[in-house]
């Protein structure tokens, strides 16, 4: 079991307050996204500001709050979510959990606050190439 990272105690304030102005500017900043994914018991469509760094044909979400949390388990039961980051909606698959304690994968400037906050736990993700891509998982949304 992964350990508890320090940022898991402001989580209901974050959802609550710093989540939905994020959602108005995620979109379009450098090193954030807004996830499009779906409840994987409610079929309810979420969009979740968070994080993202592109490597190569992947992306990378450190897991701040760590893998048990919902929406890292509605990615997974679904396999697939849209992210719209700098301006563009990427559709990703194939989810793939993995531990890190060096933080090899995030930028070299992000990674020491990484690990002040303990965080060892990311998710990659394959990008779709938009002429493959289908009708995405939250319904086109964007």
């Amino acid at each position: 079991m992964p350990q508890r990272t320090r940022l898991q105690g402001i989580r209901p304030f974050t959802i609550r307050f710093v989540n939905p102005l994020t959602r108005l500017v995620a979109g379009w900043l450098p090193g954030f996204g807004i996830l499009h994914y779906r409840g994987r018991t409610t079929g309810k469509a979420y969009r979740t500001p968070m994080n993202v760094f592109r490597r190569g044909d992947h992306m990378v979400f450190a897991l701040t709050y760590g893998p048990d949390v919902q929406w890292v388990k509605n990615v997974l039961a679904a396999g697939e979510l849209e992210v719209r980051t700098m301006g563009r909606t990427l559709h990703l698959v194939e989810p793939e959990l993995f531990h890190d304690p060096d933080q090899r994968e995030m930028p070299f400037v992000i990674r020491p606050f990484l690990h002040a906050m303990r965080v060892t736990e990311f998710l990659r993700m394959r990008i779709v190439p938009a002429a493959r891509r289908g009708a995405g998982p939250a319904g086109g949304a964007g």
